[in-house]
């Protein structure tokens, strides 16, 4: 799974980006992680609240930091698709 954390490297954009590892870890996902600080690339997005979420080039979530149950929510249902 290829996922992106849009954000300008604040408190919350490595809070879920160390998040997203765990639930990935506790899922036994192989997981490709990338931090997205670039204006441009978030606006790309359309994404507007940080952090964002991206994964496997889709935006799953943006401007606030889920608990790790929602994110290993979000990686099940992406791998369906």
């Amino acid at each position: 799974m290829f996922i992106k954390v849009l954000g300008a490297g604040c408190s919350n954009c490595k809070t879920l980006e160390s998040r997203a590892k765990q639930a990935a870890e506790e899922l036994e996902l192989p997981l490709e992680i990338r931090e997205v600080q670039d204006i441009e690339e978030i606006d790309h997005y359309g994404v507007v609240a940080t952090p964002g979420l991206v994964i496997n080039g889709k935006v799953v979530l943006a401007g606030y930091v889920p608990q790790i149950n929602e994110l290993k929510e979000l990686f099940a249902h992406n791998l369906t698709r």
